[in-house]
């Protein structure tokens, strides 16, 4: 995926760009080279690589820079200077690519279960571990929204509004099946989610039930409703009791 700084939905369509640009042959062997040259790249290096002419070499490379896939500079190669203009000089990006069709956030899942084995206390086991960190990664990224949009109090119609943001940007692909009620017809964590259904389900209800309740969304809560090829999750009508952390109350 992208970086932290980047959105989700954002990242994917960067990442169908990037993969769109490397489907030219020419451009895809030189980017190909340059990432296992291990220093940076002239372009009549880059161009005797794979046998073209400079010229077309630098538009190519341009293309990839474009694209984010590499990045441009002037240096003399070996660090000592010549007279004249400097090479320009290409070299790997830090970007990493990757395409889910429908989206998956195996990355997430990963970060949860880390964070629960590094945080797990004496009296859990490790799914209870893996559960509190999920819930508490859900709503500390409500509280943020909050924070950042200041949106007010939130009736369940807009609540769910603000909520479809989210959802839409982790890839849950969320619908809305009547006002007060959304629907996710994607799984994020899939197929990864048919190995450990109850370990997996319970994390991703904790998640979304937290966010929930940092967001502050009243009359809402995140419920376990499995659905054949859907996210086990939906979000629907709930009461507005409290819990101890100051969100909506979301229980299973």
């Amino acid at each position: 995926m992208a970086s932290d700084s980047t959105p989700p939905a954002d990242a994917v369509n960067t990442a169908i760009g990037s993969v769109s640009v490397l489907s030219e042959d020419s451009r895809r062997r030189m980017f190909v080279f340059i990432r296992r040259a291990g220093r940076a790249v002239t372009r009549d290096e880059a161009a005797a690589s794979v046998g073209i002419s400079r010229k077309l070499a630098a538009f190519h490379l341009d293309k990839l820079v474009d694209a984010g896939l590499l990045r441009a500079r002037y240096e003399t190669p070996g660090g000592i200077r010549k007279v004249g203009r400097r090479p320009k000089v290409y070299e790997p990006s830090d970007a990493q690519i990757t395409v889910s069709i429908p989206e998956r956030r195996h990355e997430l899942l990963a970060d949860l279960l880390l964070d629960a084995v590094l945080t797990e206390g004496a009296d859990e086991n490790a799914a209870q571990a893996a559960v509190r960190a999920a819930e508490r990664r859900g709503r500390r990224m409500g509280e943020a929204a909050r924070d950042e949009t200041r949106p007010g109090r939130l009736g369940p119609e807009r609540g769910l509004t603000v909520c479809e943001r989210l959802l839409d940007e982790y890839g849950y692909e969320p619908v809305r099946a009547a006002p007060t009620e959304l629907r996710l017809r994607n799984c994020p964590f899939h197929p990864l989610t048919a190995k450990a259904p109850d370990l997996v389900c319970g994390m991703n209800h904790a998640f979304l039930a937290g966010y929930v309740n940092g967001l502050e969304v009243n009359g809402v809560r995140a419920v376990l409703a499995p659905e054949p090829g859907e996210c086990c999750v939906r979000l629907g009508p709930g009461d507005t009791e409290r819990d101890d952390g100051g969100g909506p109350l979301a229980r299973r």
